[in-house]
C-alpha cells in the first residue's frame, strides 16, 4: 500500500482537544448506521476541513479504523494545509479514480496515524460535478465502508456549489460546520434542507469560532444551548483551518 505522511497538524489547546473529544464520542453513539459521514459547510472559511481533519485524528487515537476522502474536488486545503508529504512520487487521488484511471489500492494511503487512511483529491477539476455523481463514486464509499469503522468524506460547502448534496446522496449523515455571526439562520436551515432532500441524515452542527465572551454570557447560552445534537464552539480566530492554538467550549 502507498503511504503519506501528514507533517503540519496544529497546536490544540486543552479546551479544542475537549470539544473534539466530545464531538467523536457523541458521533459513536449514532449507531452502525452511519458510516458515511460527510463534513460541510454553507459557505467557503467556516472551518469544515479542520473539523473533518481533527475528528479523523481523534476517532484513529479511539482505536476506530477510519479512512479521509477528500472530496472537496475544486478547492482543497488539506494537503497543503496539513503538510502532506507522500513515499513516491505518483501522488494519485479520487479524481484518478473516478476517471478511471487507475484502481482503488492505488488512491488509498496509509498514514503515519494509526488506523488512519486517506485518500486525496489528486489533480482539480472543473467538472466534479460529473465524477460525484457518477455510480462509481458510490460503490466507493460502499467498499470503503466495508472496510473501516467510519468513513470521514470532507466535502465542499453546500451553499456555494451543488457537488455537496449530491456527496451526500451516497452518506449516511452529514456533520456542519457553522462559523459564528457569519451565516444566516435562513441559509443554514435551507443547507439543511438540502442535505435532508439527498436521503442523508443531518447528525449535528459544530459552531466554530466563538469569541469566549460571548459563548461565556448567560444570554448567549439561553439562545444557542440547543442548537444542536452536537454543539462545539470554537474560538479559532478567521476561517477554515486556521491553526492558532485558542480555546473552545462544550457544551
Amino acid at each position: 500500500m502507498r503511504s503519506i505522511e501528514f507533517t503540519s497538524f496544529p497546536k490544540l489547546s486543552y479546551e479544542v482537544t475537549e470539544a473534539i473529544n466530545t464531538l467523536c464520542t457523541n458521533l459513536t453513539f449514532t449507531g452502525r448506521n452511519y458510516k458515511k459521514i460527510m463534513i460541510t459547510s454553507v459557505t467557503e472559511a467556516e472551518g469544515k476541513s479542520f473539523l473533518a481533519m481533527e475528528i479523523f485524528r481523534k476517532m484513529a487515537e479511539l482505536g476506530k479504523s477510519i479512512i479521509l476522502v477528500d472530496a472537496d474536488l475544486r478547492r482543497s486545503k488539506i494537503s497543503v494545509r496539513y503538510g502532506v508529504q507522500y513515499s513516491t512520487s505518483s501522488d494519485l487521488g479520487i479524481t484518478h479514480y473516478l476517471a478511471g484511471k487507475c484502481t482503488l489500492e492505488d488512491i488509498l494511503y496509509s498514514t503515519n496515524l494509526r488506523r488512519a487512511y486517506y485518500i486525496p483529491v489528486g489533480y482539480y477539476v472543473s467538472n466534479s460535478l460529473a465524477l460525484i455523481s457518477s455510480p462509481k463514486f458510490r460503490d466507493l464509499l460502499d467498499q470503503l465502508a466495508m472496510q473501516a469503522d467510519y468513513v470521514l468524506v470532507d466535502g465542499p460547502p453546500i451553499g456555494m456549489i451543488v457537488d455537496a448534496a449530491e456527496i451526500a446522496k451516497s452518506c449516511d449523515g452529514a456533520v456542519f460546520a457553522v462559523s459564528y455571526n457569519r451565516v444566516h439562520r435562513s441559509d443554514l436551515f435551507e443547507a439543511e434542507k438540502q442535505i435532508e432532500r439527498s436521503g442523508c441524515a443531518v447528525l449535528g452542527a459544530v459552531l466554530n469560532n466563538v469569541p469566549m465572551n460571548v459563548y461565556n454570557s448567560r444570554k448567549y447560552k439561553g439562545i444557542y444551548g440547543k442548537y444542536r445534537k452536537m454543539y462545539t464552539p470554537d474560538t479559532r480566530p478567521g476561517g477554515d483551518d486556521d491553526t492558532d492554538d485558542q480555546k473552545a467550549n462544550t457544551r
